[in-house]
């Protein structure tokens, strides 16, 4: 059974950090593109960042410059490093085993990160 935890998230003053974390369990992520994505109120679930087997990194424009993302595949766990944060940032974050790899999409639970201005 496939299961992603994720954990981090928090209230944070604009200009803060987090560094959410999501570890995978049932399957090993090394072969696998994981991503991150986040649902605000009233919004539409968007994608955050994505890092591919090999490493390829890729980011929604939004948090462009100011996110990263990393894998830990010893550890079976994909992190999201946020740096300056925004209040626009405040949303749900999920993370994701893309459909493409298994046939359905696999996601965590969710982690709310709220950012006051």
């Amino acid at each position: 059974q496939v299961q992603l935890v994720e954990s981090g998230g928090g209230l944070v003053q604009a200009g803060g950090s987090l560094r959410l974390s999501c570890v995978v369990s049932g399957v090993t992520i090394s072969g696998l593109t994981m991503t991150w994505y986040r649902q605000a109120p009233g919004r539409q679930r968007e994608l955050v960042a994505a890092i591919e087997s090999v490493g390829f990194e890729n980011y929604g424009d939004p948090v462009k410059g100011r996110f990263t993302i990393y894998r830990d595949n010893a550890k079976n766990t994909v992190s999201l490093q946020m740096n300056s944060l925004k209040p626009d940032d405040t949303a749900v974050y999920y993370c994701n085993i893309p459909a493409w790899e298994f046939g359905r999409d696999y996601w965590g639970q969710g982690t709310q990160v709220t950012v006051s201005s």
